[in-house]
């Protein structure tokens, strides 16, 4: 120090009276003031979306459920309603749809009750390849004349009428070797209603249509004697299930002589197919729990729902530019004043074709009544019938 002043103090006599003067204690701040901010808590977003996620998964769970129960119980009636006779005449399935192949006997009939004895108005095979992500349909002429067996010659549609489905599963063997593994009857009086409840469907028409008169659509016999039937102009359009029916139906086509039962036959092809699609798509299984009950109202078969479903798939899974549409044929004769037609070696042919053991081969060109295969959707179908 400059000045001399010494660091300490200096005590004289002794003890001084007082406390020692020290550092003075720091003021006490306000609680909190001196603490570490707390760090911010985590984004709850993520809480949020595996909330939303689980509820998600709970509601589809719940969905598939109810969808499952209504069509379940559909199926079951339509399981009921197939003769054990049919059942018994089916060869068994090998593995699951989802991943084997599989030949489905699919009849169509008018009227009431497909119960009643009655001729099939239309007779499709329909093969699934699922490894291979295809499926094949078979057009068999409700007019060609077979074997029936225990009956002796007829037309194939007589089948059914003399011993149902069961009779007609032991023609169709009969007659091309193959051996169905599962059977379905559709009502066509009720698959009207299904298309109606998918919404309709999308058909592509290869050419002009103007019908016979059938099915007037008005109420008075003036209305109807006026009106020239059914018109289908060429290109895709939406259908409802009436006018669906009613395309299937058609034999007549006043635009085209050359129309006969085999082109009715590629119409059915197609209904059947946009119908199948349309039931395989995302839009019915958001609405299966309201419309499942009734999609299995035109049916009768062996098919299980589990089965149904799987065959869904295969149809989604399947690729639709692939898929093969092939039609027996014939030359067209008279039998006992009936109008038939005569199986030709083109039918061997074609056989040949639906099972993959040859490639797809079109109709003859010129014939009217030829057997033949082609690929892919009405496109191709339209450029094998000119």
């Amino acid at each position: 120090m400059t000045d001399g002043a010494k660091p300490y103090r200096v005590y004289k006599g002794g003890r001084a009276r007082g406390k020692v003067p020290t550092t003075p204690r720091p003021e006490r701040q306000p609680k909190g003031e001196n603490e570490r901010p707390k760090p911010p808590g985590r984004p709850r977003w993520r809480r949020r979306i595996g909330l939303t996620v689980l509820l998600l998964g709970l509601l589809l769970i719940v969905w598939l459920v109810l969808g499952y129960l209504s069509f379940h119980s559909g199926v079951k009636e339509a399981n009921a309603r197939l003769p054990k006779t049919a059942r018994s005449s089916l060869a068994p399935q090998d593995g699951m749809l989802i991943s084997k192949p599989s030949l489905i006997l699919l009849l169509g009939a008018d009227g009431d009750k497909l119960a009643d004895a009655r001729r099939s108005d239309s007779i499709l095979l329909v093969r699934t390849d699922p490894s291979r992500h295809r499926m094949g349909y078979l057009s068999i002429p409700r007019d060609l004349r077979v074997d029936i067996p225990g009956y002796g010659a007829n037309k194939i549609n007589a089948a059914f009428q003399l011993g149902g489905p069961a009779l007609t599963l032991k023609t169709v063997r009969a007659l091309t070797g193959l051996k169905p593994n599962h059977v379905v009857l559709l009502d066509f009086e009720d698959f009207k209603a299904v298309i109606d409840a998918l919404g309709g469907i999308e058909i592509d028409v290869p050419k002009p249509i103007l019908s016979n008169k059938f099915e007037c659509p008005y109420a008075t016999n003036a209305r109807c004697d006026k009106w020239p039937g059914w018109r289908f102009g060429r290109g895709k359009q939406k259908m409802d299930g009436r006018r669906a029916l009613v395309y299937s139906r058609i034999r007549e086509n006043r635009l085209d002589p050359a129309d006969n039962d085999l082109t009715r036959g590629d119409r059915q092809q197609a209904v059947v197919e946009a119908m199948t699609s349309k039931l395989a798509s995302p839009a019915t299984f958001v609405r299966l729990p309201f419309i499942g009950g009734d999609l299995a109202k035109p049916l009768t078969t062996d098919l299980s729902a589990g089965q149904l479903l799987q065959l869904g798939w295969v149809k989604f899974r399947a690729n639709g530019s692939r898929a093969l549409h092939c039609r027996l044929g014939g030359e067209p004769s008279s039998v006992g004043g009936q109008s038939v037609l005569i199986a030709t070696e083109e039918n061997t042919a074609v056989l040949s074709m639906f099972t993959g053991r040859s490639a797809p081969q079109p109709p003859p060109p010129g014939t009217t009544f030829g057997a033949g295969c082609t690929v892919g959707g009405s496109g191709s179908r339209r450029s094998a019938s000119r």
